[in-house]
C-alpha cells in the first residue's frame, strides 16, 4: 500500500471502514500517519470505479461462450454502453493474465500458425487474424488483426466502393513472431500452410528452426470449415484452434450477423478468448 498524498509505504492506521454497495463487501480504510490522506484496500484494484464489478467474470464467460455483446446485455441486465466498457477493461486485464502465463509457463518447442478471415461490416472489408498456438496443447501463443484487401470476385466490388485497402498481413505475421519470440526456443519446429510471405518472415525471426510447410486440404462439413477432411492433419492444432474460435465467438460465426464494426473490438473480444482458451478450455 502506498499513500498517494506523500508516498509513504509504511506507516499507516486503522481508520473504520464502509460496506461496498456493489457486492456488500466490508472494505477496511487506512489513513496515513504522515499526512493524514486515507486509502482502503480497494483504491489500488483495477476495478475500484466500477458500480457493477460483481458481473465482469460472468460477461467474460458469455463472451467466450458464443454470446453476442448485446445478448450478454439482455441476460445480466446491463445496458450496451456498460457492456461495451466493460469489455475493454475485461480485455486489458487478460492481456495481463495471458502474460503472465506465457511468463509462468516457458518457452515451446513445437508450434503452428496460420491465418482466420474475418469482415469488418461487410464482406468487402475482410480483415485476417494470424494465430499461433503450441503443437499438442493448443495454448494460444499470441495473434494480431490485420487489414487486407478483399480477394476474388468481390475484389472489383471492394474498390469502387471502398476504395484501395491496405494489406497488413505481412507486417501483421511479423508483429506476431516478434511477440512469440520469449515464448519458443529458437530451434522449436513450427508448422504451417504454403503462404507465400511465411519463408521469409519466420527466416527473420526464426534462423535455427526446423520449419515445415504444408498443402493445406479440403474442409470438411463440421467445424465451420476450419477442420480439414484427412486422416491425419499435421496442422490439427491451429485448424481445431479455429474452428473453437469460430464456434465460441459469435462474430466469427461464417454465417452470422453479429459483425465486427471496429477492428480494435474485435482485437478485444480475441484477447478475452485467447486467456480463457488457455486457462479452461485446453488441457494443462
Amino acid at each position: 500500500m502506498q499513500c498517494g498524498g506523500c508516498g509513504n509505504t509504511e506507516k499507516f492506521y486503522k481508520s473504520g471502514s464502509f460496506r461496498r454497495s456493489s457486492d456488500r463487501r466490508v472494505i477496511q480504510r487506512y489513513k496515513c500517519v504522515i499526512c493524514g490522506k486515507s486509502r482502503s484496500t480497494a483504491t489500488d484494484k483495477p476495478d475500484v470505479h466500477q458500480n457493477k464489478r460483481q458481473l465482469n467474470e460472468p460477461l467474460r464467460k458469455l463472451l467466450s461462450s458464443n454470446i453476442s455483446k448485446r445478448r450478454a446485455a439482455l441476460v445480466l441486465s446491463l445496458s450496451r454502453t456498460t457492456v461495451d466498457r466493460k469489455c475493454q477493461y475485461l480485455a486489458e486485464q487478460s492481456a495481463l493474465k495471458f502474460d503472465a502465463y506465457w511468463s509462468e509457463k516457458g518457452p515451446v518447442s513445437s508450434w503452428q500458425f496460420d491465418e482466420l478471415q474475418t469482415i469488418e461490416h461487410s464482406k468487402l472489408k475482410p480483415l485476417s487474424v494470424v494465430m499461433a498456438v503450441e503443437s499438442k496443447t493448443r495454448k494460444i501463443m499470441g495473434f494480431e488483426v490485420s487489414e487486407m484487401p478483399a480477394t476474388g470476385h468481390l475484389a472489383r466490388r471492394s474498390r469502387l466502393k471502398y476504395g484501395p485497402r491496405r494489406d497488413l498481413r505481412k507486417q501483421g505475421l511479423e508483429n506476431l513472431l516478434q511477440t512469440i519470440q520469449a515464448r519458443s526456443i529458437a530451434s522449436a519446429q513450427i508448422r504451417s500452410d504454403q503462404c507465400q510471405f511465411y519463408q521469409s518472415s519466420i527466416r527473420r525471426y526464426f534462423k535455427d528452426a526446423k520449419y515445415r510447410q504444408f498443402k493445406g486440404e479440403k474442409a470438411t462439413v463440421c467445424g465451420q470449415g476450419e477442420l480439414k477432411k484427412v486422416f491425419r492433419d499435421p496442422l490439427f492444432g491451429i485448424n481445431h484452434t479455429f474452428a473453437m474460435l469460430r464456434a465460441n465467438i459469435n462474430r466469427l460465426i461464417r454465417k452470422t450477423w453479429c459483425t465486427t464494426k471496429d477492428p480494435c473490438r474485435l482485437k478485444d473480444h480475441l484477447m478475452i478468448y485467447a486467456h480463457f482458451h488457455n486457462t479452461e478450455l485446453t488441457p494443462n
